[in-house]
């Protein structure tokens, strides 16, 4: 609007020294003709709006927003009214008990009583995005501040509504995909309402009162304790087992030992004994003896 507001000017000053007594009236005609050019201009350039990628525009005159979606890229639009734009991209919230990791600095987390009237600290990160169809009803009824308006108090009402149906340790374990999931839905619900659209829901963290916590870790040492000594009884079990095997092989040789052998066998077994300590380059002194009895081996050295 700026050229619009010189060439008005400049028109104002040229009708105004349109007078032949003036010396310098004979500017009159120039001037008046840049003027309808700067007023051209000024029109054409506040006719021409730039919507960047990943935003779109609402546009609004004296008032009055129309239903009207402005698109990236150029857009011609009333010189005279107003675009304001919203972005479509993915965005974040996040709420939390750390003191620079949410939107808002110090402890921001959502706290809730759960079945068993406990206290839970939940830190969560909404990712959403603006429904881009949707952006002239938001600002027509919302504004542009619907963090602080929508995603905020919704968030944080939703999660407080549903945590009533778990119990401390439930919420903390075995049922957090359930209550995430839950609470996920009831959102998506709400902010479909306003123009808006829940991609995902991030529980990053569940905070239990000490107490809670201290009786977790006791069970869970004592659930490692008995664990542990299962795998130790396993153990000796296996092998009181190896043992019993064991046994139960030395004395089935000794059996096949005592059944098997017979005299003639055993003496085949020393004549072969005998042949190798012959056939051996050891100096030695073998004593024979009488009825098959095993010979007396004597070394030399």
């Amino acid at each position: 609007m700026f050229f619009v507001v010189l060439g008005i000017l400049t028109l104002i000053v040229g009708f105004a020294i349109n007078t032949p007594a003036l010396a310098f009236a004979r500017f009159s005609r120039p001037l008046k003709v840049v003027g309808v050019i700067l007023v051209l201009l000024g029109l054409l350039t506040a006719s021409i709006r730039q919507i960047d990628a990943g935003q779109v525009g609402a546009v609004s005159l004296f008032g009055s927003v129309s239903d009207r979606v402005l698109q990236p890229g150029l857009n011609l639009v009333n010189p005279l009214a107003s675009v304001t734009e919203f972005d479509v991209k993915t965005q974040n919230y996040t709420m939390s008990a750390d003191y620079d990791e949410g939107e808002k600095h110090g402890d921001d987390a959502i706290r809730v009583l759960t079945a068993d009237g406990l206290e839970v600290v939940v830190d969560l990160t909404v990712l959403y995005r603006v429904i881009p169809s949707e952006a002239p009803r938001i600002f027509r009824e919302i504004g542009t501040d619907y963090n602080d308006k929508i995603v905020r108090p919704v968030t944080r009402t939703r999660i407080r509504d549903n945590a009533v149906y778990y119990d401390a340790v439930a919420l903390y374990s075995t049922r957090r995909d359930e209550f995430q999931g839950r609470i996920y839905k009831t959102i998506e619900s709400d902010f479909k309402k306003r123009g808006l659209t829940l991609e995902q829901l991030l529980v990053r963290k569940i905070n239990l009162p000490n107490s809670v916590k201290q009786t977790i870790e006791s069970k869970i040492s004592a659930e490692q304790e008995a664990q542990k000594m299962q795998f130790v009884l396993q153990k000796e079990r296996q092998e009181a087992e190896r043992k019993r095997v064991e046994a139960q092989g030395i004395a089935d040789y000794q059996k096949i030992l005592s059944t098997g052998l017979s005299d003639k066998q055993l003496q085949y077994e020393a004549i072969k004994a005998q042949r190798e300590l012959a056939a051996s380059p050891n100096t030695k002194i073998v004593v024979m003896g009488s009825r098959g009895n095993a010979p007396l081996l004597l070394s030399d050295k």
